[in-house]
């Protein structure tokens, strides 16, 4: 008996279909998503990190009889059933029209090494992860056939608490796989579906849980059983966790391992995607079967890779954690190079940037680029800076001719939406206000782009009263949630009674709010507005326009750079002067980081150019009429549209890059610029109000926001643009053509 029907023996006749929607993380991108399963017990909701089968399993049969004999509840529920039901088995899809040499049973097989689903399921870290999740759903809503391939982690990534000097203390949570809404593989006898993975010697056997995602499974494999050695089962323990020996293996398993699990499931891709380098294993091991299979010599089962994988780059900086040194090559590769029919040398030069230098490490970004037929960047400049980075494997080439495209990611539009947009979306847009594509026409059809840029346009013409109506109480959750987890910290760290009371205190709703959510390493410089503490101080404390910010976000383990920075941010937090307007929410997850997008004013992101390669959270907030001040780098090079012919800006960009290697006078530059936006631009606008209380000039620049991004920067149409351009047949001939003479 599958989960699915062990749950629903569990549940009142008239509930069993909950079990159907819990199963499936379609339900947390739909109108509903907020109440269907809260309403049921909102404590045990929020006790088990809104996981539905927790929530299910632990709920007292009479509270569910109780909730099945609500006529409105049940309504509720078949409405959103039928709805399910509907979209399952719709036929006529964008994929289906668009890509019909993509089929269920050759599927593109999308490899990554984390991903942010839904903050009930703890596989991610940040912005890689999320992006990947958001692919799925939208691979799911557009209908394109799609595996996902991953690790799933017993702990997850790091969980942060910060002691009273404001240090990061690094801590982790166990997952329990056997409630959560994710289901072992298994065989026709009941067995988990297992593959052998070799690692330094020894033999480790992976199983496989699958993840529904919509019309999408995620396969994600676990190294955690009982026959592997003790070190081995917690391979897949911690989500960059560990020593470099841990990463190497996890990489090990996740695209040699990977693709094991796809053949053992007789799942035969035609495409695979990587989506950064960690997977890049994957085409050795393709190479390796297709040589099995068909008695071909590498170099000719290394073409026929090309002609079926694809490689996104997510990094604009050195990849030192993907790049291995020789000496552990040979500890985890010396058995498996003579299965290629390779040379240690031979086997070596696919990973190494400058071929012949004995010091030369392993890198996987290079072995995925030599081994794929198409390779891109995330963003405009990205794409740019790849080029750039990685002309040297491509010596005969200039740089403009480097083999690197770029696809500029997107956010998942449903999922990032707040329901009260959506609501708000659906009146004035119709029905059918997120559905960028029409399924009948491919995307390329000059008529279906002229409606969907004609449907935002309609944006102009949201009630003023009504779009900021919401937007306040979207603002006035996020501080009341603000305010309660900023009242647990300091409850946990026992701080004195004055701090505690003083949390009634903290942020105002009625004051221009900033948000900050990243993860703090030293190059996103997330301490820049505070750089000139006097200045910072008048700003936020202006007696008529004060500012105020919400941060979040946590540094990796092992980052004391990054610890540091949070610590200094803590100081400020309890700064006399600033301790009412700066509040840090600990533990940032995905549940934090929607209602952050959903509630402030301004996202504020400041990286040293060009360290960006995209960063999506400014898409996310804008899809809630969030404007953006950015640093021009990553997607905002693209997005900024300065107000021009009566209309609008759509947000502001902070400084401009200096010819010069000073990074200290570059963030001196940046901050005076930031310090000037805040006093003189924004600042004003968001006072600025009618007798009502509208800002109307900066409601314009809301709206200005939402038209000009949500239909731009979201993940189908980056779903869409990796279809067209890089997985169908005459993508491939262009690839192949554009490839011709690339190193082997």
């Amino acid at each position: 008996m599958n989960p699915i029907t062990q749950l629903k023996a569990k549940l009142p006749q008239p509930l069993r279909r909950l079990a159907d929607l819990a199963y499936n993380y379609w339900w947390s991108w739909t109108p509903d998503r907020m109440s269907l399963f809260r309403s049921i017990e909102p404590t045990i909701w929020q006790t088990y990190y809104h996981n539905p089968v927790a929530l299910l399993e632990a709920v007292t049969y009479e509270r569910l009889s109780q909730i099945a004999e609500d006529p409105d509840y049940l309504k509720r529920l078949q409405v959103l059933a039928n709805q399910f039901d509907a979209y399952m088995r719709e036929p006529n899809t964008w994929g289906s029209q668009v890509a019909p040499d993509l089929s269920a049973e050759e599927p593109v097989a999308y490899f990554c090494l984390e991903y942010g689903i839904h903050e009930s399921l703890y596989t991610y870290c940040g912005g890689l992860g999320v992006l990947a999740g958001d692919y799925l759903k939208s691979a799911s809503d557009l209908g394109i056939p799609m595996v996902g391939v991953g690790l799933l982690y017993k702990q997850g990534y790091v969980c942060q608490r910060l002691n009273r000097s404001g240090w990061q203390e690094d801590f982790y949570r166990d997952n329990d796989f056997e409630h959560m809404p994710i289901e072992l593989v298994r065989d026709e006898y009941g067995q988990p579906v297992t593959v052998k993975v070799t690692v330094r010697q020894r033999t480790v056997r992976v199983q496989a849980w699958k993840v529904r995602i919509g019309r999408v499974d995620l396969y994600l494999l676990d190294a955690d059983r009982a026959d592997n050695d003790p070190i081995d089962r917690k391979l897949t323990g911690q989500l960059y966790g560990g020593n470099r020996e841990t990463r190497l293996a996890q990489q090990i398993l996740l695209g040699i391992g990977g693709v094991q699990v796809l053949n053992a499931l007789e799942i035969e891709p035609t495409i695979y995607h990587l989506n950064e380098g960690s997977s890049a294993f994957a085409l050795l091991e393709v190479a390796r079967q297709e040589m099995e299979f068909s008695g071909s010599t590498f170099a000719e089962a290394q073409t026929w890779v090309r002609e079926h994988a694809v490689f996104t780059t997510h990094t604009p900086v050195s990849d030192g954690n993907n790049a291995f040194s020789a000496d552990m090559m040979d500890s985890f590769f010396g058995h498996y190079w003579p299965q290629l029919e390779l040379t240690r040398e031979d086997f070596l030069h696919l990973g190494a940037r400058r071929i012949g230098d004995p010091w030369e490490p392993f890198s996987l970004s290079v072995l995925a680029l030599r081994m794929t037929r198409q390779a891109n960047g995330v963003s405009r400049r990205h794409g740019e800076v790849s080029r750039q980075m990685w002309q040297i494997l491509y010596p005969d080439r200039a740089e403009a001719a480097v083999p690197i495209g770029h696809v500029t990611n997107g956010a998942h539009l449903r999922s990032w939406t707040a329901p009260l947009l959506v609501d708000l979306y659906r009146q004035h847009l119709g029905k059918e206000w997120a559905r960028l594509f029409d399924s009948t026409k491919p995307w390329e059809d000059a008529e279906s782009q002229r409606a969907s840029q004609t449907l935002w346009q309609t944006v102009d013409a949201l009630p003023d009263r009504e779009l900021w109506r919401r937007h306040c109480i979207l603002k006035e959750r996020l501080i009341a949630y603000t305010r309660s987890r900023v009242l647990a910290s300091r409850l946990e760290r026992r701080e004195a009674k004055d701090d505690i009371m003083a949390v009634e205190r903290l942020l105002d709703p009625n004051v221009l709010t900033l948000g900050f959510a990243r993860r703090f390493s030293p190059y996103k410089r997330g301490a820049l507005l505070f750089k000139d503490l006097q200045r910072a101080i008048r700003i936020f404390s202006h007696a008529r326009r004060p500012i105020q910010i919400i941060l979040a976000g946590k540094a990796r383990p092992g980052d004391d750079e990054g610890k540091r920075i949070i610590q200094r941010l803590m100081e400020w937090c309890r700064h006399p002067a600033l301790r009412d307007r700066v509040a840090f929410i600990e533990d940032y997850d995905l549940f934090t980081a929607k209602l952050m997008v959903h509630g402030v004013d301004v996202w504020l992101n400041t990286p040293r150019r060009p360290t960006e390669a995209c960063g999506t959270s400014g898409q996310k907030a804008a899809f809630n009429g969030v404007i953006n001040c950015s640093v021009d780098d990553g997607w905002w090079c693209e997005a900024y549209q300065p107000g021009q012919l009566g209309r609008p800006s759509n947000g502001w960009t902070i400084g401009e890059a200096l010819d010069s290697s000073d990074q200290e006078l570059q963030d001196q530059v940046d901050a005076d610029s930031l310090y000037t936006l805040l006093e003189r631009e924004i600042s004003p606008l968001f006072y600025e109000r009618d007798r009502h209380g509208i800002p109307h000039k900066w409601v314009a620049m809301m709206k200005a926001s939402i038209r000009t991004n949500a239909p731009n920067f979201n993940s189908d149409r980056m779903v869409a643009d990796y279809v067209t351009q890089n997985y169908l047949p005459d993508a491939a001939a262009d690839a192949a053509a554009l490839k011709a003479g690339q190193v082997a």
